[in-house]
């Protein structure tokens, strides 16, 4: 039997050893098992910059772009998270909520009912942004199944979106150049519109607007609901549309008796210059689900918000319950440390800071237009994107991370895309580096794409 890395007093391991052991036995998201390449090591992290365990192309220390994946909405290490948090442990770090409840995940739904689409009166907290998915269908599918018409079981979406990496999230990604383009055939089959018009700016089109409109129409009768990220298409390929189409889906799904799904896992919390991207449209979803920023980094929690129809609609049916139950719901450490970062985030000016970066990143990344192979630049809040002519391969990825890297910023280009969300907190010299840092990683893919 192998010795027990960590029993007590068990000396630290080294950087060398870590990532012996991670090459052995830590599966990473989207690659191979064993890894081909070894990650980075890091040590320790605070504000905006991650600390490594050992310098890599000639630099100990990163300025984070990417919010740990638009999640670490605060940086690292912050004071009043870490209070919430340590405050929480001496009361209690987990307890069922089957029967229970406690006085941070009630704080937290009141909190989020307060500062969402007028008309969320309903919470149901997930553990992750994927099953917050999950369980937004199955509220969807239970409520028509509750309401006497089962036949509506079917989701309608757009291209391009992305939605998670459980099962029912993969089937309403995009079916071509989506993640899960693999598992055509065997996931249930949705109801695909076109992608939307790019331009957040854009009058919506009224060709477009007719193809959504015909095609809510030919399938309202077997349609549970419309499922769509509002106004920025975020991992299926950060692409920005005209609040408009929000607008013209509640309109229809209100006509044709459909139920509305929005998904900000990665625009809630200000991350488009709106509190919520549906704020951009003024329109109430049936039901929204939230995830990333919710605990500012720290814990992974997400939560389902839906109107008292479908919650009522449900209580009515053979089975008068939603029949889900995760067994960290509501757990409240995470619960604690969301209502202590929501307040943190609505107790500054987070509008003026998130058009400070919005200006900060238009202004730093407009010479990446010039950059041999990039197609378009964009900005939206505190969202800066680059998008390539053609897809990056692996060498490509590889080259553009390690030219971030040099310039002492991390990023994580996908597909044709190198972008950025950083934290809130970046101040204006950070928020430079990173604009730097994207430009180099676009020139370094240039020669690299598929």
């Amino acid at each position: 039997m192998p010795e027990p890395l960590l029993r007590p007093g068990a000396e630290l391991l080294t950087p060398r050893r870590l990532l012996e052991l991670d090459r052995q036995h830590v599966w990473h998201p989207y690659a191979p098992m064993p890894g081909r390449r070894d990650p980075l090591v890091v040590a320790s992290a605070s504000g905006v910059r991650l600390r490594l365990a050992e310098p890599a192309h000639g630099t100990s220390e990163l300025v984070d772009g990417m919010s740990s994946w638009w999640a670490a909405l605060h940086g690292y290490n912050h004071p009043v998270l870490n209070e919430a948090a340590r405050a929480q442990l001496d009361r209690m770090s987990h307890v069922m909520f089957g029967g229970l409840t406690h006085e941070p995940a009630v704080r937290l739904a009141a909190r989020l009912v307060e500062i969402t689409p007028e008309g969320l009166e309903h919470v149901f907290l997930a553990d992750s942004g994927s099953v917050s998915v999950e369980v937004a269908v199955k509220m969807c599918l239970q409520y028509w199944r509750s309401s006497g018409r089962p036949e509506k079981r079917r989701l309608l979406t757009w291209r391009g979106g992305y939605h998670g990496d459980t099962w029912t999230p993969m089937s309403v990604c995009d079916p071509d150049g989506g993640m899960h383009s693999l598992w055509s055939g065997v996931l249930p089959e949705q109801v695909f519109a076109d992608a939307p018009p790019p331009g957040f700016d854009a009058e919506p089109d009224p060709v477009y607007e007719a193809h959504l409109r015909e095609l809510v129409e030919r399938h309202a009768h077997e349609v549970a609901a419309v499922i769509v990220e509002p106004v920025v298409q975020n991992a299926g390929g950060m692409r920005f549309h005209s609040p408009g189409y929000l607008r013209l889906l509640r309109r229809l799904c209100d006509e044709h008796d459909v139920l509305l799904v929005f998904d900000e896992i990665a625009t809630g919390f200000g991350r488009t210059g709106a509190l919520f991207a549906a704020d951009h449209a003024d329109v109430t979803p049936d039901v929204l689900c939230l995830g990333k920023a919710l605990t500012g980094g720290y814990l992974t929690m997400a939560a389902a918000l839906c109107t008292p129809r479908v919650a009522d609609g449900i209580s009515r049916g053979e089975v008068p319950v939603l029949a889900h139950g995760p067994t960290f719901m509501g757990n409240p450490l995470a619960a604690a440390v969301a209502c202590a970062s929501v307040d943190l985030l609505l107790g500054q000016d987070w509008q003026a800071e998130v058009k400070r970066i919005e200006t900060g990143l238009r202004n730093g990344l407009a010479e990446a237009a010039g950059v041999p192979g990039v197609r378009d630049v964009r900005v939206l809040g505190a969202i800066g994107v680059v998008q390539l002519d053609a897809p990056l391969d692996a060498a490509g990825m590889a080259a553009a991370t390690e030219a971030a890297v040099r310039e002492g910023v991390w990023l994580r280009p996908f597909g044709d895309l190198v972008y950025t969300m950083p934290p809130f907190v970046t101040d204006d010299e950070d928020l430079a580096l990173i604009c730097r840092a994207v430009r180099a990683a676009a020139e370094a893919a240039g020669g690299k794409r598929a």
